[in-house]
């Protein structure tokens, strides 16, 4: 059948490809002039599946407090009015609990855990390449305090299966020899073996250019109006050039998702947050990183990209404003100044930002909606990149009427209705007989 994927990201793009592999006809619709131009061009570039945790977390609001006083904050709420922002905040405010967490927890990484394996089968099967390392991924922690409060990442990880290496400080320096000149700073770290890193532009463009090449048409420099509705059925979405039909629709729009489907009377939870990455060419490869290392402190990744190093992080709770404040990039050079003295060039950096389309309880939405033939995937927050390959595995296989090869069950728009109903639920007084 005919699907429309509207969104050239790479979860749009990873989307049409998986669709075009079951056999359909597929267009896909940007704005961009080419693919992967917003949230993907210049992301962390950390395929990690273990690091796949909900920012809703206990203990979340206390640091929150904190981190508004401090200079270098991971996080930034910015205190302009926005019900959208306020109504977001209070659903991930509900999630900080350590049952939530557990459970949220628990299906983001066995999403990401899919889909790295779907990533290793798609590049087996094209030979893409995207700058790509597979060398694992190092948490990076500064005080025996965040050494203790990695216990409970360790616990998920040891129910889940996932590999890992609990390190000391000499640990990590023989993991990431470019560490040593901070060593000073290191109390401990965390090791995933089984994580990956890589250039997500360069993977979605390459992705792009292959499905194009086995009919995948894609239309760019198209607004997104609206989509039109007809006997509980999307009949066709209307477009800067046009009225597009289809039998299937796919929205992977990122944060822009929710203003498309809220006409419809569909409530998606994804609000944009915003996230910042300089690009470093390297000076001295010795001291750069291996693959990509975290800094637990400031919530920061440093990753190596051939001969470049990504510093990505921070997040913002802005809204859809894209400014560049020099202080976001300012703590993203400490960061990567203090981990990896005399790696790369600051001065010569590019500095970015995009608005990641973050859920409430950190899953992404991959799956059906109350109308027939739509369905949405989007709000994979910082973990578009992780999870992009297992999530248009599974919505392909849901277009195609088949069983996805994990538990989908708790990914789609639906769990939101079931949540609300079982807290309405606990909510209702109990009638005792007396």
């Amino acid at each position: 059948m005919k699907v429309v994927v509207l969104g050239a990201g790479v979860i749009g793009v990873t989307s049409a490809w998986e669709l075009a592999k079951a056999g359909h006809e597929v267009v896909v619709i940007d704005r961009q002039p080419a693919p992967a131009l917003e949230t993907s061009f210049a992301n962390a570039g950390e395929v990690s599946p273990g690091y796949s945790a909900p920012w809703a977390a206990p203990g979340i609001p206390a640091k929150a407090l904190k981190w508004m006083f401090m200079k270098h904050a991971p996080l930034i709420v910015q205190p302009r009015p926005d019900l959208a922002k306020l109504g977001w905040l209070a659903q991930m405010l509900g999630n900080c609990t350590s049952a939530a967490y557990k459970v949220n927890k628990g299906r983001m990484v066995r999403l990401a855990e899919y889909s790295r394996d779907c990533l290793i089968a798609l590049r087996a099967e094209t030979g893409i390449d995207y700058d790509q390392r597979m060398q694992g991924t190092l948490q990076v922690f500064r005080s025996q305090k965040q050494v203790d409060a990695a216990a409970k990442d360790i616990a998920v990880l040891q129910a889940d299966g996932v590999p890992f290496e609990v390190l000391d400080r000499a640990g990590c320096l023989a993991a990431e020899p470019g560490l040593a000149g901070a060593a000073e700073r290191i109390a401990g770290g965390l090791r995933l073996p089984g994580d990956e890193t890589g250039d997500c532009f360069k993977f979605t463009g390459a992705l792009a250019a292959l499905a194009e090449a086995q009919g995948v048409s894609f239309r760019y420099g198209v607004e997104i109006t609206r989509l039109t509705v007809s006997g509980g059925r999307i009949a066709s979405v209307e477009t800067s050039a046009g009225t597009v039909t289809a039998d299937a629709f796919v929205v992977a729009l990122g944060p822009h998702a929710p203003r498309l489907l809220a006409p419809l009377g569909i409530r998606l939870p994804v609000y944009p947050v915003k996230g910042y990455s300089i690009t470093l060419p390297i000076i001295d490869a010795d001291r750069a990183p291996v693959s990509t290392v975290m800094d637990e402190t400031y919530k920061v990744a440093i990753t190596r990209l051939g001969d470049r190093i990504r510093v990505g992080g921070l997040a913002e709770i802005a809204g859809f404003d894209l400014s560049l404040p020099p202080a976001r990039r300012a703590t993203l050079e400490k960061s990567v100044g203090e981990m990896f003295t005399g790696a790369g060039d600051a001065a010569q950096a590019t500095f970015w930002c995009g608005l990641r389309p973050m859920t409430p309880d950190g899953t992404p939405v991959v799956g059906r909606t109350e109308l027939a033939n739509l369905y949405l995937n989007t709000g994979h927050g910082t973990l578009g990149w992780t999870m992009a390959a297992g999530s248009a595995r599974v919505l392909a296989d849901t277009v195609s009427g088949r069983s996805a090869e994990i538990d989908a069950s708790d990914l789609a728009l639906a769990r939101y209705a079931r949540s609300a109903r079982a807290q309405g639920a606990a909510a209702r007084p109990v009638a005792v007989a007396g």
